[in-house]
């Protein structure tokens, strides 16, 4: 198994403990909605805090349920995934490319093309 191998499953048993952790110890059981977003948890706080706050701006869009935005959201997310992976593909794309023509160039180069010495023989 190589040293790749061996890091990229170790990432991925973090991550799967990062998502299955929370769940099993029960880290949310005391809230009504125990994995909310970070912006309900700011609004609870604020509220808390100063209840008579008023918010300067108000969302563009406001979604019709929950649902919809976890929808949005997951959209989002995939986007944002998808152009990461073209860029990495991309990126890794030309540089095997580049690679290969390197190899192709010396492959097809004349002796003493590349910096080769070359003897006469009498």
């Amino acid at each position: 198994m190589s040293r790749n191998t061996k890091i990229n499953l170790v990432l991925l048993l973090a991550v799967a403990a990062l998502a299955v952790l929370p769940l099993v110890l029960g880290l949310g059981d005391h809230k009504e909605e125990p994995f909310t977003g970070a912006d309900g948890e700011a609004e609870t706080a604020i509220t808390e805090i100063q209840p008579d706050y008023e918010p300067w701006f108000s969302p563009l869009y406001e979604p019709p349920s929950g649902e919809i935005e976890s929808a949005l959201f997951s959209l989002q997310a995939a986007i944002g995934a998808g152009v990461l992976a073209y860029y990495f593909g991309l990126r890794r794309g030309r540089r095997q490319g580049e690679q290969r023509a390197l190899e192709r160039e010396a492959a097809t180069a004349p002796p003493g093309a590349a910096g080769e010495s070359v003897t006469a023989k009498d």
